[in-house]
Protein backbone atom coordinates (compact mmCIF):
# COMPACT_ATOMS: atom_id res chain seq x y z
CA UNK A 1 0.00 0.00 0.00
CA UNK A 2 2.62 2.50 -1.09
CA UNK A 3 2.82 4.87 -4.03
CA UNK A 4 5.67 4.18 -6.44
CA UNK A 5 7.37 7.25 -7.99
CA UNK A 6 10.09 6.93 -10.66
CA UNK A 7 13.34 8.29 -9.26
CA UNK A 8 16.96 8.82 -10.26
CA UNK A 9 19.54 9.68 -7.61
CA UNK A 10 22.31 11.84 -9.00
CA UNK A 11 25.34 13.67 -7.76
CA UNK A 12 25.69 17.15 -9.13
CA UNK A 13 28.95 18.85 -8.17
CA UNK A 14 29.27 18.40 -4.41
CA UNK A 15 25.56 17.76 -3.76
CA UNK A 16 23.37 14.69 -4.14
CA UNK A 17 19.67 13.96 -4.23
CA UNK A 18 16.69 12.49 -6.08
CA UNK A 19 15.79 13.76 -9.54
CA UNK A 20 12.08 13.47 -10.25
CA UNK A 21 9.90 14.35 -13.20
CA UNK A 22 7.58 17.11 -12.03
CA UNK A 23 4.63 15.42 -13.76
CA UNK A 24 5.10 12.36 -11.51
CA UNK A 25 4.45 14.46 -8.39
CA UNK A 26 1.27 16.00 -6.93
CA UNK A 27 0.30 19.29 -8.52
CA UNK A 28 -0.88 20.65 -5.18
CA UNK A 29 2.14 22.31 -3.48
CA UNK A 30 1.16 21.25 0.05
CA UNK A 31 0.75 17.59 -0.93
CA UNK A 32 3.93 17.75 -3.01
CA UNK A 33 5.88 18.98 0.00
CA UNK A 34 4.48 16.15 2.14
CA UNK A 35 5.64 13.69 -0.52
CA UNK A 36 9.14 15.21 -0.61
CA UNK A 37 9.39 15.05 3.18
CA UNK A 38 8.42 11.37 3.06
CA UNK A 39 10.89 10.64 0.27
CA UNK A 40 13.78 12.20 2.20
CA UNK A 41 12.72 10.94 5.65
CA UNK A 42 12.25 14.34 7.30
CA UNK A 43 11.93 15.50 9.96
CA UNK A 44 14.48 13.18 11.56
CA UNK A 45 18.14 13.74 12.45
CA UNK A 46 19.39 10.85 10.32
CA UNK A 47 16.41 10.69 7.90
CA UNK A 48 16.25 6.99 8.66
CA UNK A 49 12.84 6.49 7.01
CA UNK A 50 13.85 8.03 3.68
CA UNK A 51 16.72 8.48 1.27
CA UNK A 52 18.14 11.71 2.68
CA UNK A 53 21.78 11.71 3.75
CA UNK A 54 21.46 13.63 7.05
CA UNK A 55 23.29 16.67 5.68
CA UNK A 56 22.04 19.76 3.89
CA UNK A 57 24.00 18.87 0.72
CA UNK A 58 22.33 15.44 0.57
CA UNK A 59 18.81 16.59 1.45
CA UNK A 60 18.02 18.22 -1.87
CA UNK A 61 15.48 17.45 -4.59
CA UNK A 62 15.44 18.37 -8.28
CA UNK A 63 12.09 18.40 -10.11
CA UNK A 64 12.46 18.52 -13.88
CA UNK A 65 9.97 19.16 -16.68
CA UNK A 66 10.05 20.05 -20.35
CA UNK A 67 9.96 23.82 -20.66
CA UNK A 68 7.27 25.77 -22.48
CA UNK A 69 9.61 28.75 -22.79
CA UNK A 70 11.09 29.38 -26.25
CA UNK A 71 14.50 30.15 -24.71
CA UNK A 72 14.77 27.01 -22.58
CA UNK A 73 14.72 23.24 -23.06
CA UNK A 74 13.83 22.19 -19.51
CA UNK A 75 12.60 23.73 -16.27
CA UNK A 76 14.52 23.00 -13.08
CA UNK A 77 12.57 23.37 -9.84
CA UNK A 78 14.68 22.89 -6.72
CA UNK A 79 13.65 22.04 -3.15
CA UNK A 80 15.77 22.07 -0.01
CA UNK A 81 14.21 19.59 2.40
CA UNK A 82 14.95 20.50 5.99
CA UNK A 83 16.33 17.65 8.06
CA UNK A 84 15.12 18.52 11.57
CA UNK A 85 11.94 20.40 10.63
CA UNK A 86 8.84 19.56 8.64
CA UNK A 87 9.62 22.19 6.04
CA UNK A 88 10.45 22.26 2.34
CA UNK A 89 12.12 25.45 1.12
CA UNK A 90 11.61 26.24 -2.58
CA UNK A 91 12.88 29.83 -2.45
CA UNK A 92 16.56 29.12 -3.16
CA UNK A 93 18.14 27.23 -6.00
CA UNK A 94 21.18 24.92 -5.96
CA UNK A 95 23.92 25.31 -8.52
CA UNK A 96 25.52 21.96 -7.71
CA UNK A 97 22.32 19.99 -8.29
CA UNK A 98 21.87 22.06 -11.44
CA UNK A 99 25.05 20.47 -12.82
CA UNK A 100 23.21 17.14 -13.11
CA UNK A 101 20.09 18.61 -14.75
CA UNK A 102 21.53 18.49 -18.27
CA UNK A 103 22.62 14.84 -18.12
CA UNK A 104 19.33 13.84 -16.46
CA UNK A 105 17.25 15.69 -19.06
CA UNK A 106 19.06 13.99 -21.94
CA UNK A 107 18.78 10.52 -20.36
CA UNK A 108 15.06 11.15 -19.70
CA UNK A 109 14.45 11.98 -23.36
CA UNK A 110 13.53 15.60 -22.66
CA UNK A 111 16.41 16.91 -24.77
CA UNK A 112 17.78 15.16 -27.89
CA UNK A 113 21.49 14.40 -27.64
CA UNK A 114 23.93 15.66 -30.26
CA UNK A 115 27.03 13.75 -31.27
CA UNK A 116 29.95 15.12 -29.26
CA UNK A 117 28.50 17.79 -26.99
CA UNK A 118 24.94 18.80 -26.20
CA UNK A 119 23.98 22.22 -24.88
CA UNK A 120 20.98 22.13 -22.56
CA UNK A 121 19.19 25.42 -21.89
CA UNK A 122 17.88 25.31 -18.33
CA UNK A 123 15.30 27.64 -16.81
CA UNK A 124 15.76 27.84 -13.05
CA UNK A 125 12.20 28.21 -11.77
CA UNK A 126 13.18 29.28 -8.25
CA UNK A 127 15.29 32.22 -9.41
CA UNK A 128 13.60 32.84 -12.78
CA UNK A 129 16.95 32.75 -14.56
CA UNK A 130 18.54 30.94 -17.49
CA UNK A 131 21.64 28.75 -17.36
CA UNK A 132 23.45 26.79 -20.06
CA UNK A 133 24.90 23.34 -19.44
CA UNK A 134 27.33 21.73 -21.87
CA UNK A 135 27.17 17.94 -21.56
CA UNK A 136 29.56 15.42 -23.11
CA UNK A 137 27.52 13.17 -25.44
CA UNK A 138 29.78 11.14 -27.76
CA UNK A 139 27.70 8.83 -29.92
CA UNK A 140 24.62 10.78 -28.75
CA UNK A 141 24.79 9.29 -25.26
CA UNK A 142 25.61 10.99 -21.99
CA UNK A 143 29.16 10.25 -20.92
CA UNK A 144 29.69 10.16 -17.16
CA UNK A 145 33.23 8.80 -17.02
CA UNK A 146 36.12 11.13 -17.72
CA UNK A 147 39.24 12.84 -16.41
CA UNK A 148 37.76 15.98 -14.81
CA UNK A 149 38.08 16.31 -11.04
CA UNK A 150 36.63 18.78 -8.55
CA UNK A 151 37.68 19.38 -4.97
CA UNK A 152 35.25 17.83 -2.52
CA UNK A 153 34.43 14.79 -4.70
CA UNK A 154 36.64 11.68 -4.96
CA UNK A 155 37.77 10.37 -8.33
CA UNK A 156 37.19 11.80 -11.78
CA UNK A 157 34.26 12.12 -14.19
CA UNK A 158 33.25 13.72 -17.47
CA UNK A 159 33.20 17.53 -17.34
CA UNK A 160 29.94 19.48 -17.41
CA UNK A 161 30.22 23.15 -18.34
CA UNK A 162 27.86 25.55 -16.57
CA UNK A 163 27.44 29.16 -17.66
CA UNK A 164 25.51 31.76 -15.65
CA UNK A 165 24.85 35.03 -17.43
CA UNK A 166 21.33 35.78 -16.19
CA UNK A 167 21.99 35.80 -12.46
CA UNK A 168 21.84 39.38 -11.18
CA UNK A 169 19.12 39.82 -8.55
CA UNK A 170 18.26 36.11 -8.65
CA UNK A 171 16.02 36.20 -5.57
CA UNK A 172 15.55 39.84 -4.54
CA UNK A 173 15.61 41.41 -8.00
CA UNK A 174 18.57 43.61 -7.02
CA UNK A 175 22.33 43.14 -7.21
CA UNK A 176 22.71 45.05 -3.92
CA UNK A 177 19.39 44.36 -2.15
CA UNK A 178 19.96 46.89 0.66
CA UNK A 179 20.92 49.58 -1.86
CA UNK A 180 24.47 49.72 -0.47
CA UNK A 181 27.68 47.76 -0.95
CA UNK A 182 28.38 47.90 2.78
CA UNK A 183 26.06 47.77 5.80
CA UNK A 184 26.61 47.45 9.54
CA UNK A 185 24.53 44.92 11.50
CA UNK A 186 25.10 44.33 15.22
CA UNK A 187 28.34 46.28 14.91
CA UNK A 188 29.66 44.02 12.12
CA UNK A 189 30.33 45.24 8.57
CA UNK A 190 28.52 43.12 5.98
CA UNK A 191 27.96 43.13 2.23
CA UNK A 192 24.62 41.82 1.01
CA UNK A 193 24.89 40.73 -2.63
CA UNK A 194 22.39 38.86 -4.82
CA UNK A 195 23.98 37.34 -7.91
CA UNK A 196 22.84 33.72 -8.48
CA UNK A 197 22.32 33.48 -4.69
CA UNK A 198 21.71 36.17 -2.03
CA UNK A 199 24.62 36.12 0.41
CA UNK A 200 25.51 38.02 3.56
CA UNK A 201 29.29 38.42 3.43
CA UNK A 202 31.44 39.12 6.50
CA UNK A 203 35.14 39.30 7.27
CA UNK A 204 36.15 36.16 9.11
CA UNK A 205 38.35 38.28 11.41
CA UNK A 206 35.35 40.37 12.47
CA UNK A 207 33.72 37.17 13.75
CA UNK A 208 36.83 36.10 15.64
CA UNK A 209 37.96 33.58 13.01
CA UNK A 210 40.91 33.26 10.65
CA UNK A 211 38.80 32.15 7.71
CA UNK A 212 40.93 29.01 7.28
CA UNK A 213 39.17 26.77 9.82
CA UNK A 214 37.74 23.41 8.78
CA UNK A 215 33.98 22.97 8.43
CA UNK A 216 33.97 20.69 11.50
CA UNK A 217 35.71 23.34 13.62
CA UNK A 218 33.25 26.02 12.57
CA UNK A 219 30.21 23.79 13.10
CA UNK A 220 31.38 23.12 16.66
CA UNK A 221 31.36 26.84 17.53
CA UNK A 222 27.72 27.28 18.51
CA UNK A 223 28.29 30.83 19.76
CA UNK A 224 29.53 31.78 16.29
CA UNK A 225 26.54 30.08 14.67
CA UNK A 226 24.06 31.91 16.88
CA UNK A 227 25.76 35.27 16.28
CA UNK A 228 25.81 34.77 12.50
CA UNK A 229 22.18 33.63 12.46
CA UNK A 230 21.11 36.78 14.32
CA UNK A 231 22.92 38.89 11.72
CA UNK A 232 21.47 36.83 8.86
CA UNK A 233 17.91 37.37 10.07
CA UNK A 234 18.39 41.13 10.37
CA UNK A 235 20.06 41.17 6.95
CA UNK A 236 17.06 39.35 5.48
CA UNK A 237 14.80 42.21 6.58
CA UNK A 238 17.19 44.83 5.16
CA UNK A 239 17.31 42.88 1.89
CA UNK A 240 13.51 43.01 1.55
CA UNK A 241 13.12 39.28 2.23
CA UNK A 242 11.14 39.63 5.45
CA UNK A 243 11.37 36.96 8.16
CA UNK A 244 13.99 34.45 6.96
CA UNK A 245 14.17 32.45 10.20
CA UNK A 246 12.68 29.38 8.51
CA UNK A 247 14.34 29.93 5.12
CA UNK A 248 17.80 28.85 3.99
CA UNK A 249 18.38 32.12 2.15
CA UNK A 250 20.17 34.42 2.40
CA UNK A 251 23.31 32.36 2.91
CA UNK A 252 26.34 33.45 4.95
CA UNK A 253 30.02 33.48 4.07
CA UNK A 254 33.14 34.37 6.05
CA UNK A 255 35.83 35.84 3.81
CA UNK A 256 39.59 36.10 4.22
CA UNK A 257 42.72 36.69 2.17
CA UNK A 258 43.81 33.60 0.20
CA UNK A 259 46.76 31.58 1.37
CA UNK A 260 47.04 28.82 -1.26
CA UNK A 261 47.40 30.87 -4.44
CA UNK A 262 43.70 31.62 -4.89
CA UNK A 263 41.84 34.89 -5.24
CA UNK A 264 39.92 34.81 -1.96
CA UNK A 265 39.17 32.35 0.86
CA UNK A 266 35.55 31.53 1.74
CA UNK A 267 33.78 29.57 4.46
CA UNK A 268 30.19 29.21 3.25
CA UNK A 269 27.23 28.42 5.51
CA UNK A 270 24.03 26.82 4.22
CA UNK A 271 23.17 28.41 6.71
CA UNK A 272 22.95 26.03 9.70
CA UNK A 273 26.27 24.30 8.92
CA UNK A 274 29.46 25.12 7.07
CA UNK A 275 29.63 23.73 3.54
CA UNK A 276 32.33 21.05 3.29
CA UNK A 277 33.47 22.56 -0.02
CA UNK A 278 31.68 25.36 -1.90
CA UNK A 279 28.37 25.74 -3.76
CA UNK A 280 28.21 26.77 -7.41
CA UNK A 281 25.78 29.66 -6.96
CA UNK A 282 27.81 30.90 -4.00
CA UNK A 283 30.91 30.82 -6.19
CA UNK A 284 29.20 32.98 -8.80
CA UNK A 285 28.08 35.50 -6.19
CA UNK A 286 31.38 35.78 -4.30
CA UNK A 287 33.53 35.98 -7.43
CA UNK A 288 31.25 38.66 -8.90
CA UNK A 289 31.27 40.57 -5.60
CA UNK A 290 35.06 40.80 -5.88
CA UNK A 291 34.40 43.09 -8.87
CA UNK A 292 31.72 45.26 -7.21
CA UNK A 293 33.29 48.43 -5.78
CA UNK A 294 32.77 48.90 -2.05
CA UNK A 295 31.97 45.31 -1.08
CA UNK A 296 33.99 43.39 1.48
CA UNK A 297 34.91 40.88 -1.23
CA UNK A 298 36.30 43.66 -3.41
CA UNK A 299 38.25 45.03 -0.44
CA UNK A 300 39.80 41.63 0.26
CA UNK A 301 40.36 40.59 -3.38
CA UNK A 302 39.78 43.47 -5.79
CA UNK A 303 39.34 42.44 -9.43
CA UNK A 304 40.10 45.07 -12.03
CA UNK A 305 39.79 45.81 -14.79
CA UNK A 306 37.06 43.76 -16.48
CA UNK A 307 37.15 41.16 -17.92
CA UNK A 308 38.51 39.45 -14.86
CA UNK A 309 39.22 35.95 -16.18
CA UNK A 310 39.77 33.08 -13.75
CA UNK A 311 38.73 33.67 -10.14
CA UNK A 312 39.86 31.04 -7.62
CA UNK A 313 37.94 30.61 -4.37
CA UNK A 314 39.65 28.63 -1.63
CA UNK A 315 37.30 26.49 0.52
CA UNK A 316 37.62 23.73 3.18
CA UNK A 317 38.17 20.96 0.62
CA UNK A 318 40.39 22.82 -1.83
CA UNK A 319 39.57 25.34 -4.52
CA UNK A 320 36.81 26.11 -7.02
CA UNK A 321 37.49 28.08 -10.20
CA UNK A 322 35.19 30.28 -12.24
CA UNK A 323 35.74 32.14 -15.51
CA UNK A 324 34.29 35.60 -14.84
CA UNK A 325 33.59 38.38 -17.33
CA UNK A 326 31.71 41.22 -15.65
CA UNK A 327 31.66 45.01 -15.40
CA UNK A 328 30.25 46.63 -12.28
CA UNK A 329 32.28 49.83 -12.47
CA UNK A 330 30.62 53.27 -12.50
CA UNK A 331 27.17 51.89 -11.78
CA UNK A 332 27.19 49.25 -14.52
CA UNK A 333 25.59 45.85 -13.89
CA UNK A 334 26.92 43.61 -16.64
CA UNK A 335 27.54 39.92 -16.01
CA UNK A 336 28.54 38.61 -19.42
CA UNK A 337 29.92 35.25 -18.31
CA UNK A 338 30.27 33.24 -15.12
CA UNK A 339 31.32 29.77 -16.24
CA UNK A 340 32.43 26.74 -14.24
CA UNK A 341 33.42 23.18 -15.02
CA UNK A 342 31.85 20.63 -12.67
CA UNK A 343 31.01 16.92 -12.81
CA UNK A 344 27.91 14.79 -12.30
CA UNK A 345 27.14 11.10 -11.87
CA UNK A 346 24.03 8.98 -12.24
CA UNK A 347 24.03 6.82 -9.10
CA UNK A 348 20.68 5.02 -8.92
CA UNK A 349 17.56 4.61 -10.99
CA UNK A 350 14.31 2.95 -9.98
CA UNK A 351 11.37 3.98 -7.83
CA UNK A 352 10.99 5.62 -4.46
CA UNK A 353 8.07 4.52 -2.28
CA UNK A 354 5.73 6.92 -0.49
CA UNK A 355 3.10 5.79 2.06
CA UNK A 356 -0.34 5.87 0.44
CA UNK A 357 -1.82 7.82 3.35
CA UNK A 358 0.45 10.70 2.34
CA UNK A 359 -0.34 10.42 -1.38
CA UNK A 360 -2.17 7.66 -3.20
CA UNK A 361 -0.88 8.75 -6.60
CA UNK A 362 -2.30 10.64 -9.55
CA UNK A 363 -4.58 7.85 -10.69
CA UNK A 364 -6.22 7.67 -7.25
CA UNK A 365 -6.60 11.43 -7.12
CA UNK A 366 -8.24 11.39 -10.56
CA UNK A 367 -10.69 8.69 -9.43
CA UNK A 368 -11.66 10.68 -6.34
CA UNK A 369 -12.22 13.78 -8.46
CA UNK A 370 -14.46 11.81 -10.84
Amino acid sequence: MQTKIPCVIMRGGTSRGPFLLKDDLPSDPATRDEVLLAIMGSPHEIQVDGIGGSHSVTSKVAMISKSTRPDADVDYFFAQVQIHEKFVDTKPTCGNMLVAVGPFAIDAGLVPAQDGETTVRIYSVNTESLVEAIVQTPGKQVQYEGDASIDGVPGTAAPVGINFSDAIGAVTGKMLPTGKALDVIDGVEVSCVDIAMPIVMMRAADMGKTGYESAVELDADRVLMERMEAIRRKAGVLMGMGDVSKNVVPKITLLAKPRHGGTISSRYFVPETCHKSHPVTGTVCISAACAIPGTLAAEIAPLKPAPQGMVKIEHPSGMILIDLDADFMNGKQELRRAALVRTARRIFEGSVMVPSQIWAGKSAAAKRAA
